[in-house]
C-alpha cells in the first residue's frame, strides 16, 4: 500500500488518542503496540472486505485448510511487511522517539502450535494470500495454547500459555456468524414422505462455536485471505436455574477451547480431543455450507467451488459431517452426497509412525457423536460391500474404517478424500510401499507427494535483514517474490568479498544470540565457537540424545585431555515434549544434567557449551536460525515426514548434518553432497533391519569403548541427579533394543561431527558451503508448494498480478 511516513505518524498519534486518550510523550511500550497493531488491521481492511466481496461475486472456488495448529509467530512485522509500510513505520516510529523491535516484544506469540504441523500450516494461509489463492484456515482459538515450559531442576513443568491475557490485537470476534454443535443424545430416523431419512436427535448437548477472524495479508498486493478460529461458548439461555450446575457446564464446554493437545493419558483427555477434533470441523463445514449458499448454485456443484483440505488426521471427521450436512440438511441421496464429499476433501498425511495415526473407541464416538458415527458405519459397509468383489477378505479387514472395535481416522480420511499426498518425496514412497500400501493398490491415482515449503518472507527478509540486505545488493530483489532466483547466488561461490560479508553477517547474528542467553540465561557463550543446533519437537525418533550421547563423547575426550584439538562448540537446544510423554521429558531432564556438568567444569576451557532455551517457539526460532552453524536433522531414516526447520536453517546458512530421511534427500540433491554432511542408516538398511531382526544394541555397548564410557555415565553417577531417568535412559538403548537405531549411528555421526570440526577451520570453504546452502533454499518456498496444491489437488486458479 501507499503510505507516506507523514501520514502514518498523523495516524498513529490520532489512533493512539482513541484507544488511550494520551499523547506519545504519555505513551508506552504496550500502549504503542496495540495502537500500532490496531492501525495495521485498519490499514488491511479494506482490502480484506474487498477480497472477500470478489470472492463471493465472481463464484471463486475457496480453499479451506483444517488445521489442529497453526502456528503463526508474531504478527505485527510480517503484516507490516506484507502490506509494504515495514520501512515507512520503522522510520515513523523513530521520529516520535519510539523503537519498533522493542515495541514488537510486547506481542505474545499467538498459543496455537506446537511443531511443525503447525508452522507449515502458517506457512501455507500466509503463501496462499501471497500468491492470490482464494484460501482461509479453519482451526481453534486456544485459550491456553500448548504450555509454558519452565525448568525446574532441569525437569520440564507445563505452565498455562496465557496468550490472550491482555487481547489479541489482530482478530475480530464474528458473534453473528456463530453456529451451533450437537454432542451426545440419541438419534433415531424417520422416513419422509419424499424417501429420504430425516435423523431426530434428542436430549443433546449444545455447544456454542463462535468465530475469530484474522486477517491474512498477501506479500505486495491486494489479497487479505482470512484465519477463522472457533471458541467454545455456552449458547444463550432463558434463564439459569441452577446456578452451579450452569457454572459446570459452561467450564467443561469452553475446556473445548482451552488447551492445544489435553493429557491423552487417560479417558477424560482422550474424550476432551476428540471433542475438540469434531468442534472445530463441525463448525468449519457448517460455515462453509452456510457460505456457499449465498452463491445460489446447486449443491451437487459443491466441488466447483469448495475445496476442503484435510491437514493431518485431525480433522479427519470433515468426511462423515459432510455428509452430515448433505443428507440430513441438503437432503441428498447418499451416492450424490459421497461423490460430492470425495471430490471436496483432499488429505495430507504427515507422519509414518503408527502410533500417530490416530484411532477412537467405537464406544467412545458412538457415545460423543451419535449421528456421526451412524454416519461412519454406513461409509465403512459400503466400502466394505464395494471391495469385497476385488480383494481378499484379509486386505479389506486391514484397511476398512472400523476394525478391532476401533475407528480409524486415516483410513477414513483416505477413503474420503479424492487427494492423498505425503510431504517429501521419500515420505510418499513409504506411504505408498510400506505403511499405506494396501491404499495404494486400492486408490493408485489419489497418492502424490508434496514436499513441505517454508515462507523466505519471514524466515529470511525479517528474521536475517543483514542476510537479506546482502543478497539485494549482489542479485536484486525479486528473489523475494520468485525465490528460485537464490540460485544466481551460486555465481558468488567463490568470490571472496562476498564470503566475508557472509561471514560477518553470521558472526553479527551469532553476537545477537549470545547477548539473549547472557541476558535471559545468564550464560556466556562465544561467537567465535560453532552453534550446533537442533530445534524440534522432543521425540525418540528424532533423536536428540544421539545428539547428547556425543557430546559426552567429546566432553570425557576433553577431560581426558584438556588440550585435545577440538573447536570450541556450543550446542544450542529448543525442544518440548508432549505432557504425558514420559520418556521424552527425561531425555530433557538429562540434557539438563549434562548442560549443568559441562557449563559449569571450567577444566575444560569452555571448549563445549549446552544452551537448552525454555519454552521454544517461532520468535525464540528467529533469533537462533539465523545465528546457527550447524543443522541437526539426525532422524532415523524413515521416521521423518519431511521436517522444515532444515530448511529454514538452509535459508539462512546454516550446513546440515543429516541422514537421509524426509525433505534431507531432496536438499542433498540441490546442494550437491559436498555441500551436506550425510551419515547414518538408509531407510532400505532399516527395513532390512526390521525383516530380518539382526540388529543387537547390545553389542555395540560392548565392542565401542566410547560409547560404552559415555552409556556408562548414565547410570554410574557420572552426571549428577539422574539416577532414574538415566537408568531408564541406558535400558532402553542397550537392554530394551534401541528402536531407534541410536547406537547403530553413533559411530558414524560421531565421524561426520568431526568432519565440521575440521570444515569449519577452513573459514572460506564453510562459507562457501552455507552460501550454496542460501543459494539451493529457494526451491523449498511454500509458495511453491501451495501452487502446487492449488493446481494438481484443490483445482483452484490464482489471480493474474
Amino acid at each position: 500500500m501507499e503510505l507516506s511516513k507523514r501520514r502514518f505518524k498523523e495516524d498513529f498519534k490520532r489512533t493512539l488518542t482513541e484507544l488511550y486518550s494520551m499523547d506519545v510523550q504519555q505513551s508506552e511500550l504496550p500502549e504503542q503496540y496495540f495502537t500500532l497493531g490496531n492501525l495495521v488491521r485498519m490499514y488491511a481492511s479494506k482490502n480484506w472486505s474487498e477480497t472477500n466481496r470478489r470472492y463471493l461475486e465472481k463464484r471463486r472456488k475457496q480453499v479451506y485448510y483444517f488445521s489442529m495448529e497453526f502456528l503463526l509467530g508474531r504478527m505485527l512485522k510480517s503484516n507490516l511487511l506484507n502490506l509494504g509500510i515495514l520501512d515507512t513505520v520503522r522510520s515513523g516510529l523513530k521520529d516520535l522517539g519510539m523503537n519498533l523491535d522493542k515495541i514488537e516484544q510486547v506481542e505474545q506469540d499467538p498459543g496455537l502450535g506446537n511443531g511443525g504441523l503447525g508452522r507449515l500450516a502458517a506457512c501455507f494461509i500466509d503463501s496462499m494470500a501471497t500468491c492470490q489463492i482464494p484460501g482461509h484456515g479453519n482451526g481453534i482459538r486456544f485459550k491456553y495454547g500448548l504450555f509454558k515450559q519452565k525448568f525446574v531442576n532441569g525437569y520440564q513443568v507445563e505452565l498455562p500459555e496465557n496468550w490472550l491475557q491482555n487481547g489479541n490485537v489482530w482478530e475480530v470476534r464474528r458473534m453473528n456468524l456463530a453456529v451451533t454443535v450437537n454432542f451426545y443424545g440419541h438419534v433415531w430416523l424417520e422416513k419422509s414422505p419424499a424417501g429420504y431419512l430425516i435423523p431426530h436427535l434428542e436430549n443433546e448437548k449444545k455447544v456454542l462455536a463462535v468465530p475469530y477472524d484474522t486477517p491474512v495479508i498477501g506479500f505486495n498486493n491486494q489479497t487479505v485471505n482470512t484465519l477463522r478460529l472457533w471458541s467454545a461458548e455456552v449458547p444463550p439461555q432463558d434463564e439459569v436455574s441452577d446456578y452451579w450446575s450452569y457454572i459446570q457446564e459452561r467450564n467443561k464446554i469452553e475446556s473445548i477451547s482451552e488447551v492445544l493437545y489435553p493429557d491423552d493419558s487417560n479417558y477424560e483427555g482422550r474424550l476432551l480431543r476428540l471433542k475438540q477434533e469434531y468442534f472445530f470441523v463441525s463448525a468449519g463445514v457448517q460455515s462453509i455450507i452456510r457460505h456457499y449458499r449465498k452463491m445460489h448454485l446447486r449443491m451437487t456443484q459443491l466441488a466447483e467451488k469448495v475445496s476442503i483440505h484435510i491437514n493431518d488426521t485431525h480433522p479427519a471427521l470433515c468426511v462423515p459431517e459432510l455428509m452430515r450436512l448433505l443428507l440430513d440438511e441438503e437432503h441428498m441421496d447418499w451416492d450424490h452426497a459421497w461423490n460430492v464429499t470425495v471430490n471436496v476433501l483432499s488429505y495430507t498425511n504427515h507422519t509414518i509412525m503408527s502410533e500417530a495415526l490416530e484411532s477412537w473407541p467405537v464406544e467412545m464416538i458412538s457415545t460423543l457423536l451419535p449421528r456421526i458415527y451412524q454416519i461412519i458405519c454406513e461409509i465403512d459397509r459400503r466400502f466394505v460391500d464395494s471391495m469385497s468383489a476385488l480383494y481378499e477378505r484379509d486386505m479389506i479387514e486391514r484397511t476398512r474404517i472400523i476394525e478391532g472395535g476401533h475407528v480409524k481416522m486415516a483410513h477414513l480420511a483416505i477413503i474420503g478424500s479424492h487427494s492423498v499426498n505425503g510431504v517429501a518425496r521419500l515420505h510418499t514412497e513409504i506411504l505408498k510401499e510400506k505403511v499405506l500400501h494396501d491404499f495404494f493398490l486400492i486408490y493408485p491415482s489419489r497418492f502424490n507427494n508434496k514436499t513441505n515449503g517454508i515462507t523466505q518472507r519471514r524466515w529470511l527478509m525479517l528474521a536475517n535483514e543483514p542476510l537479506r540486505r546482502l543478497i539485494d545488493k549482489k542479485i536484486g530483489n525479486d528473489w523475494e517474490t520468485t525465490p528460485t532466483d537464490l540460485k544466481m547466488l551460486g555465481a558468488f561461490r567463490n568470490d571472496q568479498a562476498t564470503l566475508i560479508d557472509l561471514a560477518k553477517i553470521k558472526r553479527l547474528n551469532k553476537q545477537h544470540f549470545a547477548d539473549y542467553v547472557k541476558k535471559n540465561m545468564g550464560m556466556t557463550i562465544s561467537p567465535d565457537a560453532i552453534f550446533d543446533v537442533q530445534i524440534k519437537r522432543l521425540h525418540a525418533y528424532k533423536r536428540q540424545l544421539l545428539n547428547l550421547l556425543h557430546i559426552l563423547s567429546l566432553y570425557f575426550r576433553l577431560c581426558d585431555d584438556p588440550e585435545a584439538d577440538i573447536h570450541p562448540r556450543v550446542f544450542i537446544f529448543g525442544a518440548k515434549a508432549a505432557p504425558s510423554y514420559t520418556y521424552a521429558k527425561e531425555i530433557i531432564k538429562l540434557i539438563n544434567s549434562v548442560a549443568d556438568l559441562i557449563n559449569n567444569d571450567s577444566s575444560i576451557g569452555n571448549k563445549l557449551k549446552i544452551v537448552f532455551v525454555e519454552n521454544y517457539g517461532v520468535s525464540l526460532a528467529e533469533r537462533i536460525i539465523p545465528a546457527a552453524d550447524v543443522s541437526e536433522q539426525i532422524s532415523l531414516a524413515s521416521k521423518e515426514a519431511s521436517g522444515t526447520s532444515n530448511m529454514k536453517l538452509m535459508l539462512n546458512g546454516a550446513v546440515t548434518v543429516a541422514t537421509l530421511d524426509g525433505a534431507n534427500v531432496e536438499i542433498r540433491e540441490r546442494v550437491g553432497p559436498e555441500n551436506i554432511i550425510i551419515f547414518g542408516l538408509t531407510e532400505a538398511e532399516v527395513y532390512q533391519y526390521y525383516r530380518n531382526g539382526s540388529y543387537h544394541s547390545h553389542d555395540y555397548y560392548e565392542k565401542n569403548p566410547v560409547l560404552h564410557r559415555v552409556l556408562d555415565a548414565l547410570v554410574d553417577g557420572s552426571i549428577p541427579g539422574v539416577e532414574a531417568e538415566g537408568r531408564d535412559i541406558f535400558n532402553s538403548l542397550v537392554n530394551y533394543g534401541d528402536e531407534y537405531f541410536v547406537l547403530r549411528d553413533f559411530e558414524a555421526y560421531a565421524l561426520a561431527q568431526e568432519k565440521v570440526d575440521q570444515l569449519y577451520r577452513d573459514p572460506l570453504k564453510w562459507q562457501r558451503m552455507a552460501l550454496i546452502n542460501i543459494a539451493g533454499a529457494g526451491v523449498f518456498s511454500s509458495d511453491y508448494t501451495v501452487l502446487q496444491y492449488a493446481n494438481d489437488i484443490w483445482d483452484v486458479t490464482r489471480k493474474s498480478r
